[in-house]
């Protein structure tokens, strides 16, 4: 008997009873349906984290003013970094471009609409930092810095909500009592885990806190940014970094620092490993449904050899091997398993993309990955689920199996 005997006999085998093998076949799509948009689930969420994270660049270092937070209490949360310090970490020989940096909100006037938004003091150097793009205009310049000059570069949200025009360069805004002037405008970026890329007026530090906030404190800084070059190492930029900040600030070798280092590196290393098992953990869930569907094709095939118990024998009168009764009935089941494999694969991809493009507005990730996960489960479920019925019905005794009824 050919390859193509076996499958035709499993065909006409399969079709006989079409709504037991229906409903058999549904429970196999459903569990792979159920796997492969977990898959795209896991994928999505990863990507949209990594891309997140990934626009600050894993060269990126950023330090933070205070201590770290024991227990949910931050201990020493004065700002204990200055733009000095920055100036001081710029000197170090691994170090492509720094920023200090000063978050604060105001609400910004053009014409009779006013609009709150976050402002951000920094240097130019943030630009490259962030990797940020100009649409229309230019970028602030260190005579800017140095001269505390009124000049900003504001995010397209912030445009829009403010009416300005399409190309609004030279155009005029109020933060406060002080007039700005508009020399650039950000390329969109969409938003991110922190909030709106998009939704932000970008001045020099200088302005923001000797015009705007008015500071006692003027060389003092939330934040430093900075980025290393490519083929710098992360951990030893960091411990020159540590080592000067704790001599500038004058720490005791028994003092905490007072400031925070965080490597983006790092951070991205620990996303994926977390979303990762993430990944794995939705697919152990969809799983518990592919194992049901298995049941259902063993639980079928069971039936079926006791209802082709007396055609078995004949098979095995006439001279049929155990090995071909095996086969005979493994293929049955695997063709069903194939058969709900491809079609939970289709509706699964369908289903993943259409809500990811339609309803969610977001690129759904395709990988082989369900391709590959639906054949291995075609194979290994029909072969699982089969084979203790096939067994059975080899091992039936051709002369009691004719005498059944």
């Amino acid at each position: 008997m050919t390859l193509g005997d076996i499958f035709r006999e499993s065909w006409i085998s399969v079709s006989g009873n079409k709504l037991r093998s229906f409903l058999t076949v549904l429970g196999i799509v459903i569990g792979v349906m159920a796997v492969v948009i977990m898959v795209a689930v896991g994928e999505t969420v990863q990507k949209s984290i990594t891309d997140q994270f990934s626009s600050l660049g894993t060269n990126t270092i950023v330090v933070r003013a205070g201590a770290a937070r024991n227990f949910g209490v931050r201990s020493g949360s004065r700002q204990t970094l200055t733009i000095t310090d920055a100036e001081q970490i710029k000197t170090l020989n691994d170090v492509m471009y720094i920023t200090p940096a000063q978050m604060g909100n105001a609400q910004v006037i053009y014409g009779n609409k006013n609009w709150a938004t976050t402002t951000l003091g920094t240097y130019p150097d943030y630009f490259s930092i962030q990797d940020i793009e100009i649409e229309y205009g230019t970028m602030f310049d260190m005579n800017a810095v140095k001269n505390a000059s009124a000049f900003a570069v504001i995010g397209p949200d912030t445009a829009f909500e403010l009416g300005l025009p399409d190309n609004p360069v030279g155009e005029f805004i109020r933060i406060g009592h002080i007039p700005f002037v508009i020399v650039g405008v950000m390329k969109a970026r969409g938003d991110s885990s922190f909030g709106s890329q998009d939704d932000i007026v970008i001045i020099p530090i200088t302005t923001l806190k000797k015009r705007l906030q008015g500071s006692k404190f003027p060389d003092a800084v939330s934040m430093i940014a900075l980025k290393i070059f490519p083929d710098s190492t992360n951990n030893v930029v960091i411990e020159q970094i540590t080592s000067l900040l704790r001599d500038r600030h004058r720490l005791k070798d028994s003092d905490e620092n007072d400031f925070q280092i965080t490597d983006m590196k790092q951070i991205m290393e620990t996303m994926d490993t977390v979303t990762g098992y993430l990944k794995l953990l939705l697919i152990a869930i969809a799983a518990v449904s592919l194992l049901v569907g298995s049941i259902g094709i063993m639980n079928m095939m069971l039936t079926s050899v006791a209802e082709r118990t007396r055609e078995i024998g004949v098979r095995k009168a006439i001279g049929a091997r155990e090995r071909m009764i095996i086969i005979q009935f493994l293929s049955e089941s695997v063709m069903i398993s194939f058969i709900g494999s491809m079609a939970g694969l289709i509706l699964g991809i369908g289903l993943s993309q259409g809500i990811g493009r339609l309803i969610l507005n977001y690129d759904v990730p395709v990988s082989i990955w369900p391709v590959v996960l639906s054949m291995t489960v075609a194979l290994i479920v029909g072969l699982a689920s089969g084979v203790v019925p096939a067994i059975k019905a080899a091992k039936l005794n051709p002369i009691d199996s004719l005498r059944y009824e």
